[in-house]
């Protein structure tokens, strides 16, 4: 089963972002077993961020672990195309596809990558269980399901993710780059975009 992979230099369909930039401070120890994994919540870019690349910008966690973090941003949508043009573009000619699909911009790393953020009732072998609600494929398969009205009831399409080292992002957290909220479904998958940010940053777990 094949990645979600544009072929190279395809930029109409995705805005091709520059390679990652984080804060210029350097990071901190690596994660401990202790700390606890963000995996499922939001993380979201501070007023006072420095990068423009992640201005006002709200990441769902999909890992979080002592090798270090990966995030999809869901706040950032590109274009809306027809679903039968992306399957074709990934190579999958099917003039018989219906509907369009937003393509979101996930983030800087390997912006040629497709995920699908989707509801946790649908399943591959390999999906990635975020959590009870949210689950993360990366495969050509889930966008024929979903084709086909087979797929999950919610879900997002993304080219690229967002990135860290062991110990970076927690370091950033400690310099208050960004801050966290629980993960909600309904922001993920329903509220308007250009809403999310302002409600995510609402429901943040610290205050500024």
């Amino acid at each position: 089963m094949s990645l979600i992979r544009l072929p190279r230099g395809l930029s109409a369909l995705v805005i091709v972002l520059a390679p990652l930039i984080l804060t210029d401070a350097a990071p901190s120890t690596v994660q401990t077993p202790q700390q606890e994994s963000l995996a499922g919540q939001l993380l979201i870019a501070a007023p006072t961020m420095r990068d423009p690349r992640f201005d006002h910008t709200v990441i769902l966690m999909v890992r979080h672990d002592r090798s270090g973090a990966l995030g999809i941003v869901i706040n950032l949508p590109r274009e809306e195309r027809p679903l039968a043009s992306l399957l074709a573009l990934l190579g999958e000619k099917d003039a018989d596809v219906g509907g369009t699909v937003r393509i979101f911009a996930g983030g800087p790393v390997q912006p040629e990558v497709g995920f699908v953020i989707h509801s946790a009732e649908y399943r591959q072998p390999e999906t990635i269980v975020v959590d009870a609600n949210v689950a993360v494929t990366s495969t050509r398969e889930i966008l024929h399901d979903i084709a086909d009205h087979k797929g999950p009831m919610k879900s997002l399409v993304a080219f690229g993710y967002a990135g860290w080292a062991p110990g970076q992002l927690e370091g950033e957290l400690e310099r208050r780059a960004w801050f966290t909220a629980p993960g909600d479904p309904k922001l993920i998958f329903d509220e308007e975009r250009d809403k999310v940010y302002d409600a995510a940053f609402a429901r943040r777990t610290r205050d500024l």
